[in-house]
């Protein structure tokens, strides 16, 4: 299961829409069928100065059969953050934002 929900990943973020969205400077960067994972680069997209928005991501999250019809969750940039974010995604995939085991997520 988790084999198949990664290659639908791969697919959906290997060919986002660079369309404009009509009547806003925002452009679809990626798509995930899993909310968490778009949580996750939407994360690192901010912690590099890029703001994203998720769009469809409580829709996905109400019910996670809709994720496929609907395309799944959409992480949108302002375009003028375009290379940034293109950037950032392309270290997400190569396991730049992992943690060590050894990483202290304690927060204090």
């Amino acid at each position: 299961m988790q084999a198949s929900s990664d290659m639908l990943n791969a697919a959906l973020t290997g060919a986002p829409d660079l369309a404009r969205l009509p009547g806003r400077d925002l452009v679809e960067v990626a798509r995930y069928l899993i909310p968490l994972e778009a949580n996750l680069v939407q994360g690192c997209l901010a912690a590099s100065g890029v703001p994203a928005v998720l769009a469809d991501a409580h829709l996905v999250q109400t019910d996670l059969l809709l994720a496929p019809a609907l395309g799944g969750v959409r992480i949108l940039v302002p375009h003028d953050h375009l290379q940034q974010a293109q950037a950032v995604l392309e270290a997400f995939a190569r396991g730049e934002f992992a943690l060590g085991e050894d990483a202290d997520v304690s927060g204090g």
